[in-house]
């Protein structure tokens, strides 16, 4: 088999055009997936220094999701003041550390439950 041949048949993500029940056994998990990951677990946390909300899931002591519902370089001073041109940032920011005491604190008066991580 020729390398060009192996190249067209080799696929990274399969479409399963030739099996219906498969796409649509992927799709429904797909929307599942959706919900556990990005939707389900979500709190609202206002930072107690500006005001700004967002939705907070904490995955883990460690892992912290945070959802913006608006553009943070327009509603979080920390950002906005930051000096990085709006959509232009080449380098990852640390977050805003008054968001991060929020979010902690939210955690400490039990607002946000953080999963027991020996659980299922």
């Amino acid at each position: 088999m020729s390398s060009s041949t192996r190249q067209r048949r080799w696929a990274k993500s399969p479409d399963f055009a030739d099996r219906p029940d498969r796409v649509e056994a992927i799709a429904t998990q797909t929307a599942i997936d959706k919900i556990n990951y990005l939707d389900s677990g979500q709190h609202e946390v206002r930072c107690r220094e500006c005001g700004t909300c967002v939705l907070v899931r904490k995955n883990s002591y460690k892992h912290t999701s945070v959802q913006w519902q608006e553009d943070p370089d327009t509603v979080c001073p920390t950002f906005r003041d930051s000096g990085v041109v709006p959509g232009t940032s080449i380098s990852p920011r640390e977050g805003c550390p008054q968001l991060q005491a929020s979010i902690e604190r939210a955690v400490l008066d039990g607002a946000i439950s953080v999963p027991d991580p020996s659980g299922p």
